[in-house]
């Protein structure tokens, strides 16, 4: 199919016609497809039965310090679970907190404590006149729903190739006092799969924030989602942040959210011993400790780092063809139109997905019309407002592949129709 922009008036509608003709034998299938979510298929939560059996009547539950851990304590985490994380990230098991089920509470609770108490002695946040947080974008709606839960004013950062423009974020954390935080995912980053690279990781420790109390929100989910065999490389922002003489900066977060069972995996944080610390006494009055069987279960599973690893690979071999069905669906549906673009991860759970400008909420709704159900368009951006109507975030993991094939047959016809129609009312 030849560029939109390239046809005649007449040429167009008669594509337009054959996309409707194409659209509406797509509605008469009656499909029923939920992409909304990037959630594990089945296969992949059939990886971690074992966890289930991994502590049983007949498993000591005595940890290797001596605490019996059916019992209460221990807030921050089973040591065998911290020492596991503080491998992962090569840092010290001073630096870890392992806790519940979900890094999206710790992070909750990390903004939570600064509004009603500051960080580290400082004001806290809703004493202040106004509050300010930095959104790369396209973006994780999670994040963006915390900081509007709190009433902190959002502001979007244009995402390049190797991360957020770092230019703007310099010249605003470093002018405005009020600007107390960023959202960033680093790595395989939730939706574009950018990773950051090393200046950008370097830049980020380098901050001279206005504000002293000013705190990067490194969510590292996807830190071991690798699709393929050769791992892209992220530099380590905890010890940049050190050699920068920031050491207190950025919080760290991360889960097996996606590895094991989400809702009954492992989520916890890594930053400097002085964060760790103020948070370890926070804890004291908001806990009497995590779920330490689950934990254990979760080290009798893995055994140590490699097992882990092992079980990304599991992961990787089960979504990988996902990924390639997408790019190879789009890529033939799409053909030379030039009214859509996509981001080819190389990790993650994600793809990108950027239609004409002004297409993305009619086509999410066309989709949905037709039985495949998208994330909403929109949802990438801080209070859901895409100034350009492009965005639309696709979640591969969930479906099979022939489900998938499909549902991309669909979402291309149904973006390229919402192009020629609004190509078409400007003619």
């Amino acid at each position: 199919m030849a560029s939109f922009k390239d046809m005649s008036k007449q040429e167009l509608e008669a594509v337009r016609e054959q996309l409707q003709a194409e659209y509406d034998g797509y509605k008469a299938e009656n499909l029923k497809l939920n992409m909304a979510r990037g959630i594990p298929g089945k296969e992949q939560l059939e990886l971690s039965m074992g966890l289930l059996d991994s502590v049983n009547s007949s498993t000591d539950l005595t940890g290797i310090n001596g605490a019996d851990y059916r019992n209460y304590g221990i807030l921050d985490g089973i040591p065998e679970a911290k020492q596991l994380f503080a491998d992962l990230f090569d840092v010290t098991t001073d630096q870890i907190i392992v806790g519940g089920n979900s890094s999206l509470t710790l992070m909750f609770d990390t903004i939570s404590s600064a509004m009603a108490h500051g960080l580290l002695g400082s004001t806290p946040w809703a004493s202040l006149p106004e509050v300010k947080f930095l959104c790369p974008v396209p973006g994780y709606d999670r994040h963006f729903g915390i900081t509007e839960y709190f009433g902190i004013k959002m502001i979007p950062v244009e995402m390049n190739q190797d991360g957020p423009d770092m230019d703007y974020i310099e010249k605003v954390v470093e002018s405005d006092p009020y600007v107390k935080g960023v959202w960033c995912v680093p790595k395989y980053s939730n939706p574009t799969g950018i990773t950051y690279s090393d200046e950008v990781v370097r830049r980020f420790a380098n901050l001279k924030p206005a504000a002293q109390d000013f705190r990067i929100f490194w969510d590292n989910a996807y830190c071991i989602h690798h699709l393929f065999n050769d791992d892209v490389k992220l530099l380590d922002i905890l010890k940049e942040c050190e050699k920068a003489g920031n050491p207190n900066m950025v919080y760290m977060y991360f889960s097996t959210s996606k590895i094991t069972f989400p809702g009954a995996g492992l989520a916890g944080m890594a930053s400097s011993k002085e964060n760790i610390t103020a948070i370890k006494k926070r804890m004291t009055v908001q806990s009497i400790g995590p779920d330490k069987i689950n934990q254990l279960r979760h080290m009798k599973f893995f055994n140590n780092l490699d097992g882990l690893l092992e079980q990304m690979k599991k992961h990787a071999d089960i979504i990988r063809p996902k990924f390639e069905a997408v790019d190879r669906t789009l890529t033939e549906r799409f053909g030379d139109s030039g009214v859509a673009v996509w981001s080819k991860p190389n990790g993650g759970y994600f793809v990108s997905l950027n239609v004409l400008e002004g297409c993305a909420k009619k086509t999410v709704r066309l989709c949905r019309e037709a039985g495949v159900t998208l994330t909403n368009a929109g949802a990438t951006y801080p209070y859901g407002d895409d100034p350009k109507d492009s965005n639309i975030r696709i979640a591969p993991t969930s479906p099979s592949v022939e489900e998938l094939t499909e549902a991309m047959k669909v979402l291309a016809c149904s973006a390229k129709l919402a192009a020629a129609e609004k190509m078409l009312a400007s003619m």
